[in-house]
């Protein structure tokens, strides 16, 4: 497996990828994975980065979307991991997850946050096994939109990684 930056060549595997994780209802609010134009509107500019197996094929990505235009808020972001529904339970997310850790706080980010449906018990324990701790739960948060769980109100885990690297304590 490869890590390596994303490029506008990985977008059409990046929203593909989006697309077919969001049939577990699991995964996001959001009822279709859109465009690659709105993936690249809503998604910082660094720490992007896409997971290749062996032929090239990217079979996951991992990227990172600011939480608010105030200063104050400039080294934190929410983080964004996902991995081809068929390529799952191989370690890829756990490597992404890894490098975007790596790379964020290279770019002197200090604080990763993540929102997570509680139900995704897979990606709350990959969280917490790269460091992150689940600080809070918003209770009934959003109502879903499609599939099976439409209309439903769900509540979304809040986990946080602060760094040690870039000297917050």
């Amino acid at each position: 497996m490869i890590i390596r930056p994303m490029t506008v060549d990985d977008a059409a595997r990046v929203i593909d990828i989006y697309g077919r994780a969001m049939t577990s209802g699991h995964a996001t609010f959001q009822s279709e994975p859109g465009t690659w134009e709105s993936w690249d509107a809503g998604h910082l500019a660094e720490c992007r980065l896409v997971a290749c197996d062996g032929d090239g094929r990217v079979v996951g990505w991992a990227g990172l979307s600011g939480v608010s235009n105030r200063c104050v808020y400039s080294g934190i972001a929410e983080i964004s991991v996902y991995v081809d529904p068929d390529c799952q339970g191989q370690g890829i997310g756990k490597m992404l997850l890894a490098e975007l850790i790596k790379t964020s706080e290279e770019s002197g980010i200090w604080s990763l946050e993540a929102g997570i449906f509680p139900e995704n018990e897979a990606s709350i324990a990959l969280h917490h096994s790269l460091g992150f701790e689940t600080v809070g739960r918003k209770r009934g948060l959003g109502r879903m939109t499609y599939g099976p769980l439409a209309g439903q109100w769900r509540d979304v885990m809040l986990l946080q990684r602060r760094s040690t690297v870039v000297g917050v304590e």
